[in-house]
């Protein structure tokens, strides 16, 4: 939960001075990759969080490793080493996601299937329930074929269940109590 708040921190700085200079997306899109870079090579991200790596060094391998990063999002990265708050990087991430999500006014989405709906059909949906709920949504896709059939859709905190599964389940619950 601290590690939470402090991240909220970092990242609505972040946030902030990107929107200064216009560059919310762009920033974005580099934290998102350097964070994908660390998770790509476990001997990269083991370096990063390092804390018996000089500060100095360390800031001048990222510097020169990722150069092409936007000029906010190298120096907040190289902000988290100067602090040694390197660990957080994931967690500002998700938070200046949601700070953006919100800006833009818009809700997350998790829609799971049995099976990877087609773009129409994905596209489909989300058109009602953007027509429905008068918001613009942030979709994830996912499948699990434990479901068997059917769609589970979570907005948010609403989950609208209409799987075979979850019917199955709740069938299951009534029995159960009776």
């Amino acid at each position: 939960m601290a590690d939470e708040k402090l991240a909220r921190r970092y990242a609505t700085a972040i946030f902030q001075l990107a929107g200064e200079g216009g560059a919310v997306e762009r920033v974005r899109t580099d934290l998102h990759g350097f964070v994908a870079a660390l998770r790509a090579d476990d001997d990269v991200r083991r370096f990063f969080v390092a804390p018996v790596v000089d500060r100095d060094e360390k800031a001048a391998v990222i510097a020169q490793s990722f150069g092409g990063l936007s000029e906010i999002a190298l120096h907040a990265v190289l902000l988290l080493i100067r602090k040694r708050r390197e660990g957080l990087i994931e967690e500002i991430v998700r938070q200046y996601d949601r700070l953006e999500r919100e800006a833009r006014g818009a809700q997350t989405l998790r829609v799971t299937t049995a099976r990877k709906l087609a773009p129409a059909e994905l596209d489909a949906l989300v058109a009602k329930l953007t027509a429905a709920y008068h918001t613009p949504f942030d979709v994830t896709q996912t499948v699990e074929p434990d479901l068997i059939g059917g769609i589970r859709i979570t907005m948010n905190d609403k989950r609208i269940d209409g799987t075979v599964a979850g019917r199955l389940d709740d069938l299951a619950r009534m029995l159960t109590t009776r």
